[in-house]
């Protein structure tokens, strides 16, 4: 697998499956993400396919998404 930087092309990750929410809208104004070969996970804004991604560890994305759950970023949605 290539190396993998915070920033990179999404572009150059190759073999990876982009997956964006349900609730995304028709207009595209979502982020998407993929799972990388060495477990981590990379996050690109769908309105821009080929700009930078940036890449997760498995703890750092579990924090989010638990945090999201948890309401931790409601405030930002006011």
């Amino acid at each position: 697998m290539e190396h993998t930087y915070n920033g990179m092309p999404a572009s150059d990750l190759t073999n990876v499956a982009w997956r964006k929410s349900r609730r995304s809208n028709s207009q595209g104004n979502c982020v998407e993400v993929a799972e990388l070969a060495d477990g981590s996970v990379a996050v690109r804004n769908s309105r821009f396919p080929d700009g930078p991604a940036l890449i997760y560890t498995r703890a750092e994305m579990r924090a989010l998404v638990l945090g999201v759950k948890d309401g931790d970023f409601d405030g930002l949605l006011n």
